[in-house]
């Protein structure tokens, strides 16, 4: 009998962004996802009910019928490790910044971290980064005041090493949102979401020409969440003293959570008599927000403090904090550290349990109101080999 089962753990995904006018590029992304990733599409269907009386003999049609309207946007997710690594030089990308510095430090998802900001591909003119000599590459929101942000294919190959492997391509797709847990015992961990206009079946997957960090000798390109820590600061210290009168309160983590969405809609035409499919994405409001988990400690400018300090400032009606997620260390290699420069901070509440601690929920804010500067990522990696 022949082999025709398909196991999770066969599956390769490969990326391949498209240009700022919706060609493919020569870069082609693979991604190591985790257990538990997913795509699937809907329809859109109506449905027509008979609602009359009886005939003269007595009857009534109860019948239906269904129409299919349309194809709702294909739906994806999965799970990656944030994992970094040196660039050892070459050139990528069909235009803009077409060269790697060798030693420049890169992301294995880099593709997918510049579609959630940046309308051009990850190597494009304006895409979401920037690259600080070869110590470290920073994501930025500055490109992202756009209706609509970079698309790419997603290919997933289907029992890998098969000889009648199974590929499905996701055409046009976008990322809608990433979520980053900060799990005390766990390793950083990026979870994607996004809409994609189309799932179907190819006969072959594109060769990966990016895929560095996920040799066997790239072992030391894991984050550790255990070692982040947490700086927040006031900016106005004579509301919020923190400690010494500095406005710095020092927090350290249980638990957190840092989301970033775009918050998209798919537009899909209404034409009688075919079924339609999703023409493309628009980004809706970009939304930073979040949550850190810590114990309620009474030291000075510590948990007990910041809570005393944010239920008392009734004349604040929006606060601002710098927040500095140190995922990994704030000092060690590799990290991320995600900056929040002006955190709206709610009110702690307290969870009671074998110790007392505090959950703050917090929104990142852009300083003007057109403006794209809520959060930086700064990514530094190691020298892998």
């Amino acid at each position: 009998m022949a082999d025709t089962f398909y196991f999770s753990r066969d599956t390769k995904v490969h990326v391949t962004p498209n240009d700022s006018g919706g060609t493919p590029t020569s870069d082609v992304f693979y991604i190591p996802v985790l257990d538990g990733f997913s795509f699937s599409q809907a329809t859109n269907v109506s449905e027509i009910t008979l609602n009359e009386m009886a005939s003269s003999s007595g009857v009534s049609r109860r019948t239906r019928q269904m129409f299919t309207d349309s194809y709702a946007p294909a739906e994806w997710s999965f799970s990656t490790f944030i994992r970094l690594f040196a660039s050892s030089g070459g050139t990528r990308g069909t235009s803009g910044k077409t060269t790697d510095t060798d030693g420049e430090h890169h992301v294995v998802e880099e593709a997918l971290w510049n579609a959630l900001v940046a309308a051009d591909e990850p190597t494009g003119t304006n895409d979401g980064w920037t690259y600080t000599g070869t110590s470290k590459a920073t994501l930025s929101a500055t490109n992202s005041n756009k209706v609509a942000l970079n698309t790419f294919t997603i290919e997933v190959e289907m029992g890998s090493g098969k000889s009648s492997p199974t590929i499905y391509k996701l055409a046009n797709a976008v990322v809608n949102e990433v979520s980053i847990d900060f799990d005390i015992d766990g390793i950083a961990t990026a979870n994607w979401s996004g809409f994609a206009s189309l799932i179907t079946e190819e006969s072959s997957m594109s060769t990966a020409t990016i895929y560095e960090g996920t040799n066997a000798l790239d072992r030391n390109n894991f984050i550790r969440n255990r070692l982040t820590d947490l700086t927040v600061t006031a900016a106005d210290t004579s509301t919020f003293p923190g400690a010494s009168s500095n406005g710095v309160y020092n927090l350290t983590l249980t638990g957190g959570n840092v989301t970033i969405s775009n918050n998209m809609t798919y537009l899909t035409p209404e034409t009688l008599g075919i079924i339609n499919q999703p023409l493309g994405h628009v980004t809706g409001t970009r939304s930073i927000s979040g949550n850190f988990t810590c114990y309620l400690n009474a030291d000075t400018g510590s948990s007990a403090d910041l809570f005393e300090d944010l239920i008392e400032a009734t004349t604040k009606i929006t606060n601002s904090f710098d927040l500095a997620f140190g995922v990994g260390g704030a000092s060690n290699i590799p990290r991320m550290v995600i900056n929040v420069d002006q955190a709206h901070l709610e009110v702690p509440t307290h969870s009671i349990d074998d110790i007392v601690s505090l959950e703050t929920n917090f929104h990142g804010l852009p300083s003007s109101i057109d403006g794209t500067d809520e959060f930086t990522i700064d990514f530094v990696g190691p020298d892998v080999e």
